[in-house]
Formats: C-alpha cells, structure tokens, sequence
C-alpha cells in the first residue's frame, strides 16, 4: 500500500499495541477458583468495561484504578475480593513482553522518524517496558505527567503541547478504538493507524489506516 505519511512524530500507545497486554490472561489465572470457565470472557470483558470508566474522571494513580476496577467487578460478580488482589495486575505490568512483531519494526521506523509513546501508565512502570521495547524514543509520556488516562482528550493534548507541535504532524499508533483513536481524532489527530490485534473490533468510519501488526507501519510511511 502507498501513502503519502510522512508525519513529524510517530506517536504509540503502549500496551496492547507494542507490549502484550495480558490482563485478561492473569485475571483467568487468578480467578479461576471463583469464576467458571464457561463465565470468564464475561467476567474478563466486565474487569476490561470498568478499567475503562475507572480512567475517565480525575487522575488517580493506576494502582488504585486496578484496585477499584477488580473490587467492582468482585462485587457485580458476587465473589470475594482478596486482600491487594489487585496490586498483583499493576506490579505484572512492567513484566510482560513486546509482541513478537515490535522490536524490528520500531528499529526501522526509528531509523527515519522520532518515536512518541503516550501511554496510561505510572512514571515508575514504564522503563520497563521501554526496555524491552529495544528502540531510541524521542519521548515518553505518561498518564501520571499528564495527570489524565486516554480516552480524555486532555491526554492528547498534553502530549501535542509537550511536543510544541500541530496534530497534523502526528501518525498515532493504536490497537484500541475506545482508548485512543477516537479521542485522537477529536483532538485533532487524523493520521491514525489501527493495529487489528484481535481485542477490539475495527471501526473503519474513524478513518484509520489499518494493519494486523507492527510489520506492516514502515511501508505506510514510504520504508
């Protein structure tokens, strides 16, 4: 496919889209004792919806948004809530590894274009992750220094004024429609591409370009 992106910076969200996001994976381990298998994409789809209305009001630190996203989907599940249940999902995240297809292709990308991660995590989380990722960022920025989680527009904005820069010359990377795309677009960020990694449904009236992993974002813009 041939485009005509050439954008200033390549913005990405983190996990999900570069790092494996396995929430619902250790959810299924911890709670496999109270949860039937036959219930548990429900039970992990309800841990998912609450993590997302957690993240919309004021800025709290993630520890807690997990804490209270786990207890409030204990109490609409009927089951027991154990003692810091949900630290062990915040302490798992700097643990978990790219997927398979990241590493080369940020080395290519980051060959020709500077490297933005905006991602809603804690300052003290997201070295890890970076690690791992194996490539140069031009900068990382948090939900902690923004003091506001994706989707709120705040968010985008902030990172469009720390880069002192038009949203037009940003190529935002994500695998999430509801985290970051259409909030994106609100804020003014229409060059947009959506890795199709299986956990969330494409919804092409957004005008994202779309690829089923990293691979396939160095052709988009001419590499």
């Amino acid at each position: 496919m041939s485009t005509s992106l050439r954008p200033k910076y390549i913005s990405f969200d983190c996990y999900g889209t570069l790092i494996n996001f396995q929430m619902a994976d250790l959810a299924r381990q911890l709670f496999a004792d109270r949860i039937a298998a036959k219930d548990m994409q429900q039970f992990t789809t309800d841990f998912a919806r609450y993590r997302l209305d957690e993240v919309m009001g004021d800025w709290r630190p993630y520890d807690q948004i997990l804490c209270n996203s786990v207890q409030r989907t204990c109490r609409r599940w009927g089951i027991e809530y154990r003692d810091n249940e949900g630290l062990k999902f915040y302490n798992a995240v700097p643990t978990w590894k790219p997927h398979a297809d990241v590493p080369d292709a940020l080395a290519r990308l980051a060959a020709e274009y500077k490297l933005v991660i905006f991602s809603n995590a804690m300052d003290a989380q997201i070295p890890y992750s970076v690690e791992k990722l194996g490539a140069p960022f031009h900068r990382v920025y948090t939900a902690q220094q923004a003091q506001a989680y994706k989707p709120r527009l705040r968010a985008f904005e902030y990172m469009i004024e720390q880069l002192d820069c038009s949203p037009s010359d940003i190529l935002h990377v994500s695998s999430s429609m509801r985290y970051d795309h259409l909030s994106a677009d609100d804020a003014g960020i229409k060059n947009k591409v959506f890795v199709s990694r299986g956990h969330e449904p494409s919804w092409p009236v957004w005008g994202c370009h779309e690829i089923k992993d990293l691979s396939g974002l160095p052709a988009l813009v001419g590499l």
